[in-house]
């Protein structure tokens, strides 16, 4: 287990993953272990599609930027308030602890996916479902053509808001895409966030009206 509790430097590592320009993203975070400097490597589940087709060829390592640390950490609070932890200065990191590998996928989704548009994907609720009030960092639900589906608010402006999926959707055949995966980019209107329950009490009703 490794915990970091101190100023350790984060890192991305995009590794090529084919011909067609993508690249597999790791985290890497140096570290030492008594006398001997090594590379924790955490790999995620995200593909980053290169500017660059050379770039794509090789190995490239980039630091995390501030929109990536902010991010993590503002996902690592909202972990902590669920389970009624108190909220410090300082974080203690257990790089080990799946909930933290499961953040890091996101930010990395966040960082390097590519977000796809809402059409065909999310059913009009007409004010059907109560407003919820969200956060960057936070779960919340999505009213799919699917069911409901968990998703974390990433990123939002004004009314457009960015989410990485935290569950895969089934469209149908002639969608321009058969499905979005886990940890792909969606981007949604503020008025398509609701609360995260609607995702774990779905029972396939997506129509009626909730008080």
């Amino acid at each position: 287990m490794i915990e970091l509790d101190g100023d350790f430097p984060f890192l991305w590592r995009l590794s090529a993953e084919s011909s067609e320009g993508f690249c597999v993203v790791s985290m890497v975070v140096p570290y030492q272990d008594e006398n001997l400097r090594k590379d924790l490597t955490i790999e995620t589940s995200v593909l980053s599609l290169s500017s660059d087709s050379s770039r794509s060829e090789h190995e490239e390592v980039l630091e995390w930027n501030q929109d990536d640390i902010d991010l993590f950490l503002k996902m690592v609070n909202y972990q902590r308030q669920l389970n009624n932890l108190p909220i410090s200065d300082t974080v203690r990191i257990d790089l080990a602890d799946p909930s933290i590998i499961e953040i890091i996928h996101v930010v990395a989704a966040a960082g390097f996916g590519t977000a796809y548009t809402a059409s065909g994907i999310l059913l009009e609720h007409h004010d059907r479902f109560p407003p919820h009030h969200f956060q960057v960092g936070a779960l919340a639900a999505l009213n799919t053509v699917a069911g409901f589906k968990s998703c974390v608010v990433v990123a939002m402006e004004d009314d457009d808001v960015v989410c990485v999926m935290l569950d895969e959707v089934e469209l149908d055949t002639d969608h321009a895409y058969e499905h979005l995966h886990r940890h792909d980019l969606l981007l949604v209107k503020r008025t398509d966030i609701l609360h995260p329950d609607f995702a774990s009490v779905d029972t396939g009703v997506r129509n009626r009206v909730v008080h």
